[in-house]
């Protein structure tokens, strides 16, 4: 493969079977094209040698979604874990029922009541979820009303420390509530 080539396969930074025949055939048709090194070919192969240092292991994605509250997340992870034994119940449930085993009777059991409880764990994600988004609100814009009330909530708070604060210090310098003269 000659320089050329090589310059195109570390652009695309991928050996694609289309790039391999071309470099096959160009190398068929100019034998001698590949063997001598010039000074060129030594700086492009310097070059090439530092675009490959330099390249990232990997490019780093926004993520196309949010992620997950914690609460929302452990609940989900529940709800997932009792379905999937719940599922395990069912099967094993059902090939014993064929089997005409004896743990064909408990496992029906076990499968009735591993569903009731599947059906809370995805109603508990649900209701957790919902009740996430109510106390911290959805912020899906920087104008987003969840925030601006939360900044009005914390402006009234901090006012209400600053003259908390004000009152303690007149009440501690013994002073009649006036702060202009003594």
């Amino acid at each position: 493969m000659g320089t050329a080539e090589r310059q195109v396969a570390l652009e695309k930074d991928t050996v694609t079977p289309q790039t391999a025949a071309k470099a096959v055939r160009a190398s068929e048709r100019n034998p001698g094209a590949g063997e001598g090194v010039t000074a060129k070919a030594k700086k492009d192969a310097a070059r090439d040698e530092e675009r490959m240092r330099e390249r990232a292991l990997w490019i780093e994605e926004p993520a196309r979604r949010r992620r997950l509250p914690d609460p929302v997340r452990t609940a989900a992870v529940r709800a997932v874990l009792i379905i999937a034994v719940t599922l395990v119940q069912a099967m094993v449930a059902v090939l014993s029922t064929l089997a005409g085993s004896w743990l064909a009777f408990p496992m029906v059991l076990s499968s009735v009541a591993s569903t009731i409880a599947a059906t809370w764990g995805v109603l508990d994600v649900w209701v957790t979820r919902q009740v996430w988004s109510q106390r911290n609100g959805v912020v899906s814009a920087p104008s987003s009303t969840a925030r601006a009330l939360r900044r009005e909530r914390r402006r009234a708070r901090r006012e209400a420390r600053v003259a908390e604060r004000t009152q303690a210090r007149i009440r501690r310098r013994g002073g009649a509530g006036q702060l202009s003269h003594p």
